[in-house]
């Protein structure tokens, strides 16, 4: 029979390997070199753009990744942008606040639909009807409106940016309950899996064939 010694000595081992962070298998997706870079993002502040170019820089640095989708250049935006609209584009996503859902076309036929949640009264999302700006981010964090992390890509991942700071993106697991009602500061959440099927689908088509609708 153990002694009283040797059992507390077992029970003390086990609680150092099971606390001791160096035992612990870390996440395939976390980076420690990558900060919660967004603090206070407020996507109506008027100075959007320099905050953002400011993140841009952050993001590119420690991630080694583009902020914007490479094609994303003058001549897309002189030529490029007009080639599509809506349906005729390979990609679109349209968003009725309505009925906080997203659907999604694929080459004109309806790929699938999610709930999403739009802004709260103060902060209602405006109403788009264009092509994504170019900004995409991977991992993406506000400080701001935590609601927790994904997978260490931050509470706002695979996001796809419309105009300054508004953007389509994914939302931790706390706030998946709220998804299909407002819940947000201005973005469209919604299931991180979804938003990674959409952000892909942009990084492959590229912002000339994609096309948004917030309506």
């Amino acid at each position: 029979m153990r002694t009283i010694n040797q059992i507390s000595t077992v029970i003390i081992s086990l609680l150092f390997l099971t606390s001791n962070p160096a035992n612990a298998q870390p996440s395939p997706y976390e980076d420690e070199r990558i900060p919660n870079m967004i603090e206070e993002l407020n996507p109506f502040d008027p100075n959007i753009e320099e905050t953002l170019k400011y993140y841009d820089e952050i993001y590119e640095e420690e991630t080694g990744k583009s902020s914007h989708l490479e094609d994303y250049t003058i001549i897309d935006q002189l030529l490029g942008l007009a080639s599509c609209y809506r349906s005729s584009c390979a990609v679109w996503a349209q968003v009725v606040k309505s009925s906080q859902r997203m659907y999604l076309y694929l080459n004109g036929s309806l790929y699938g639909s999610w709930l999403v949640s739009t802004g709260v009264p103060g902060y209602g999302t405006p109403n788009f009807d264009k092509h994504p700006d170019g900004r995409i981010y991977d991992r993406y964090t506000s400080g701001k409106y935590p609601g927790g992390d994904y997978r260490g890509l931050g509470n706002m991942p695979y996001a796809v940016f419309i105009r300054g700071g508004f953007a389509l993106h994914g939302t931790p697991q706390s706030n998946w309950p709220k998804l299909g009602r407002p819940a947000s500061h201005g973005c469209i959440r919604m299931h991180p899996d979804n938003a990674y099927i959409f952000n892909r689908l942009v990084r492959q088509y590229g912002i000339g064939n994609v096309w948004i609708t917030v309506q």
